[in-house]
């Protein structure tokens, strides 16, 4: 492994663990009284587990940051075969395991993994290699974006099989990024849009689930009670916060009002708790990360590096927007969690190490 030329992003490394404090925090304040009720009064059920993914993603995110980013060119094609093999299991019917109508995860002992989120990072590293290296055929339909489009396409189908919306667009759109920034022509991207709207409509239109979720974003208060319960309950932990908030560990929607506080709707908990001073807060915090992505992604030393950082930037952002999108009720609800904040292993754990490999880019880039 070269040597480290200069340290690792430090604005990259404090908006991270600035987020995943955060995250502790407001995970056992959302939960706490949800898990004393579920589990024989342990009110740090959600907050025990979700310091053991905290520590085994740090530990992990360590490990990426002190390996040379080049190392992983040569696994790409491994952790595709594994992760397309595992997406293939959580579909058998015994083996994957449901929840909330979705089939998308593998259970490990008393714990379980979600195949959809190894396979974003091991998408994410295999388009770096891709298109590093065959830049050159990229502007041409066939022989360079079809390759491109179609591994990523693939495994977006398969996902949706479980189904999984939310990561499905994330890793879509994170692979979009990375060809558009690769090259790809422009007039390309108009027909993939045009089609990528249609396939979105259909598959809106092919589930009932998906239809009701969209009418009740339109009018959640047609049925309050059902498919616009949610994001009612989000909006009513939003608008109350105001300017301050009620305090920390003084919401009152997490008494079993908001479903899953802990999860996708933690920036709800965060509003209503912090206030818009506390929620502008984290928003900083992302921007931060997210300006010194791009900074990592135009200082790499290879193309290959800058479009991993790029990826993996993107990855986290772009979740980020589609999370606080639907807490705030600006489009349909759909299952993501906020990086770094939301209750979950495997999410927070593929994040830590992504960033892990940023921070490795950040430390060999050029100033």
């Amino acid at each position: 492994m070269p040597e480290h030329r200069r340290k690792p992003d430090l604005l990259i490394l404090f908006s991270v663990l600035s987020l995943l404090v955060t995250g502790l925090v407001m995970v056992y304040s959302a939960s706490a009284i949800s898990a004393a009720h579920k589990f024989n009064g342990d009110a740090f059920y959600f907050l025990k587990r979700q310091l053991i993914f905290s520590g085994a993603g740090l530990a992990m995110m360590w490990v990426t940051m002190r390996t040379d980013y080049r190392v992983w060119k040569s696994w790409t094609k491994a952790a595709l075969l594994i992760c397309f093999s595992l997406l293939i299991l959580v579909l058998i019917p015994g083996v994957g395991l449901a929840r909330g109508g979705a089939r998308s995860w593998l259970g490990i002992g008393a714990f379980s993994i979600q195949p959809s989120e190894f396979m974003k990072v091991a998408m994410i590293l295999f388009l770096a290699k891709f298109l590093s290296e065959n830049q050159q055929k990229l502007p041409s339909f066939t022989r360079g974006l079809i390759p491109a489009l179609a591994p990523f396409l693939i495994a977006f189908g398969m996902i949706m099989l479980q189904p999984d919306f939310g990561t499905g667009v994330v890793l879509v759109l994170t692979c979009l990024v990375m060809i558009f920034a690769a090259g790809a022509r422009i007039r390309h991207f108009v027909i993939m849009g045009v089609f990528g709207l249609a396939g979105a409509a259909a598959l809106i239109l092919s589930a009932s689930y998906r239809i009701k979720r969209l009418a009740s974003f339109f009018d959640p208060w047609k049925d309050p009670n059902g498919t616009g319960f949610q994001i009612i309950q989000s909006l009513l932990a939003i608008g109350p916060g105001g300017l301050l908030g009620f305090g920390l560990f003084q919401s009152r929607q997490k008494y079993q009002y908001l479903p899953e506080a802990q999860n996708d709707f933690i920036f709800a908990i965060i509003s209503e708790e912090l206030g818009l001073i506390g929620a502008a807060a984290v928003l900083f915090l992302f921007c931060l990360l997210l300006w010194r992505g791009i900074i990592t992604a135009m200082r790499a030393p290879d193309l290959f590096g800058t479009l991993l950082a790029l990826g993996i930037t993107g990855m986290i952002v772009i979740q980020v927007m589609i999370n606080i999108a639907v807490v705030t009720g600006l489009i349909p609800v759909t299952g993501i969690t906020l990086p770094f904040l939301s209750y979950g292993g495997s999410s927070l754990t593929l994040m830590l190490i992504s960033v892990g490999i940023l921070l490795n880019i950040s430390s060999q880039s050029e100033k």
